[in-house]
């Protein structure tokens, strides 16, 4: 496993953070997000949901961020007890123990926080990410049909649960 640091992730990290997910959304075919997002977004989403949420960073040893995962609070078709996940990777970097490392540290946030559970919210033709979460011991729990994306794409979405408690 290639050595790296798990830490959580504040502003001055966003603009590594938009240009991985940037080069994800670039790729396709993995993220339901499909335009072009700058540091902003994170930042604002950090200040935002600061009480409620998780944003943490894996870096090299030299500083590099490699990947970033996020809980924040689960959108209206979840109950409050239920934290919604996102994970990334930087291209290239996938397979090396990345997701591993942040959801270790995720899930401990998650309690911290209070939450019961973790949704996995994943594009039904995301093979990697529904493998990824599934290595996570995350489960089957339900499915978005007809889904439209951003772009008009109509996509499936796997609903995965992990359990804290």
């Amino acid at each position: 496993m290639t050595q790296l640091h798990v830490r959580p992730a504040h502003d001055l990290d966003a603009r590594e953070m938009a240009a991985i997910l940037n080069d994800v959304i670039a790729i396709g075919g993995t993220t339901a997000m499909t335009g072009r997002i700058d540091a902003s977004y994170f930042v604002d989403r950090m200040r935002a949901e600061r009480d409620a949420a998780s944003w943490l960073v894996a870096e090299t040893p030299d500083g590099e961020i490699v990947g970033f995962q996020w809980i924040t609070r689960g959108g209206a078709y979840l109950p409050p007890e239920a934290a919604e996940i996102a994970t990334f990777a930087k291209p290239g970097w996938q397979g090396v123990g990345i997701g591993s490392r942040l959801m270790e540290a995720t899930k401990a946030a998650a309690r911290t926080l209070g939450y019961a559970w973790i949704n996995a919210n994943i594009r039904a033709d995301n093979a990697s990410g529904l493998t990824y979460y599934q290595s996570c011991g995350f489960e089957d729990w339900g499915r978005q049909k007809g889904v439209r994306l951003g772009d008009g794409q109509i996509v499936d979405k796997v609903l995965k649960r992990y359990d804290l408690v």
